[in-house]
Formats: C-alpha cells, structure tokens, sequence
C-alpha cells in the first residue's frame, strides 16, 4: 500500500490546482468594472470631440459673422493693395505705407457723384465712432481737382469740416488704373499689412454697427476662411456664410 499516499496527496494538489491548461476565470464584478471604465472613456472622448467642434464652429461665427453679413462684392485676404500717395485737404500727403499697422477704410468718390454724397454722412458717423481707435484709419480719395473744388461740396454734405482724412487723385491714375475703380463710390477696405480684405461697390451705410465690428475684426487678426467675388462664394467658411448672410 505503499502507493496510496502518493496518490492521495496527487489527488489532493488537482483540487487546488487543477488542469495545467486552464486560466483562471476574472470574476464577473471586476469585468462590469472594467466595461464601466471604457463605456466612461468613450462617452467622454466623443464628449470632448464635441465640444471642440461647436467651440470651432462658435468662434468661425463669431470672426465670420460681420464680414458675412456685410457680404461684400469681394472678400478674401490674398491680394495686396496697390501702393499710393496722394495729396491731402491741407497740402500734406497720405501714403499706403504711411498707413501701415492700421486698419484702412478707403473710399473712392467725386462730387459729382450722387450715391457718394448720400453715402458720406454715414461715413462721417463711422469716422466719429472709431476716433478712438488709433489704428483705424478713413480715409476719402476724391477724383476731383483739389481742396478748392471740393471745400463748397464738403460743407453742404457735412455741415463741416470733414472728420476723416480726404486725398486726392485728380488725373484718378490710382483710382481707376491701379484699383480699376470704373463706378463711384467704391470702397476697399485693407488689413493692417496693407491686404486687400474687403470692397465695396455702390453706396453702403457705413454707420452700420457690423461695420464697426468687421474693422474691431481686423484689428484684432480675425481671419475669416470665406473667398467672395461677386456671385461667387467658396471656401471652408463658404457654406455657413450663406447661412449667415441669407445668400
């Protein structure tokens, strides 16, 4: 009988350890515990995703919302404007690189004009209103003669003398030959490195409050991913700008 201890204590170790092949099972509330964890992850990445994408889709409003409004004849931030230097209302000159690190409102215009003496009001009012941001500058270039041939104008429109700059471009080389200017008023507005970003064609009312917040805009670096060039609208801000602008 010798035998028979061996094999009991054989017997014995199976029962702890059983078949050499076979894992230990994990116990059913430590998989719940797990399956929780990666539910929570999920829900939470797809929670963060979502969250990134209507904080995207809030600030492209937010930078697209005035200029889309406005819906300008041309919009887009990849062409520079010409370079130019004109004579002013006091016998001084104002230059485009004289403007730089500014936000330039440039409105073409001449007395005989009509839209552009309706529309000059309002330009004066916008003028008032960003007086007091030095890096914002409105400026009128007139096609006319001069000071003296304007001056009468400008008082009966005004009821005073004018709150923004006006230059001049009497032979209109500038005007109509490097801007293309053909119908007056015609208004370009320009980044402060001098980027075409915006242009107006015929008259607007330039006291609007958007306008005031397009040009806040690009103080501040707004860059709105829009390409408008007459009917056309493209670019990643293209659909939402339609939204906006009711196009």
């Amino acid at each position: 009988m010798r035998w028979v201890t061996p094999a009991l204590a054989w017997l014995r170790a199976c029962r702890y350890i059983g078949p050499m092949a076979s894992a230990p099972e994990a116990p059913p509330a430590r998989i719940g515990v797990v399956t929780a964890q990666l539910a929570f992850v999920v829900i939470a990445a797809l929670f963060v995703y979502g969250f990134v994408g209507v904080a995207k889709e809030a600030e492209l409003r937010r930078e697209c919302s005035a200029p889309c409004y406005l819906h300008p004849d041309y919009l887009a931030a990849d062409k520079r404007a010409p370079a130019f230097t004109f004579k002013d209302l006091r016998g001084g000159t104002v230059s485009l690189e004289g403007l730089r690190g500014k936000v330039v409102l440039l409105n073409f215009w001449s007395k005989t004009c009509g839209p552009c003496l309706e529309e000059m009001p309002s330009l004066a009012e916008l003028a008032q209103i960003v007086h007091d941001r030095p890096d914002v500058a409105v400026v009128a270039v007139s096609i006319d003669d001069g000071p003296d041939d304007v001056n009468p104008t400008l008082q009966t429109v005004l009821h005073g003398p004018p709150p923004f700059e006006v230059a001049f471009d009497p032979d209109a080389k500038v005007v109509t030959g490097a801007y293309g200017t053909r119908l007056f008023p015609e208004t370009w507005i320009l980044d402060k490195q001098g980027v075409i970003r915006a242009r107006f064609d015929g008259a607007r009312e330039w006291n609007n409050p958007m306008v005031v917040n397009f040009l806040d805009g690009l103080r501040g670096g707004d860059y709105c991913p829009v390409t408008i060039d007459g009917p056309s609208l493209t670019g990643k801000a293209g659909k939402l700008c339609e939204e906006m602008s009711g196009t």
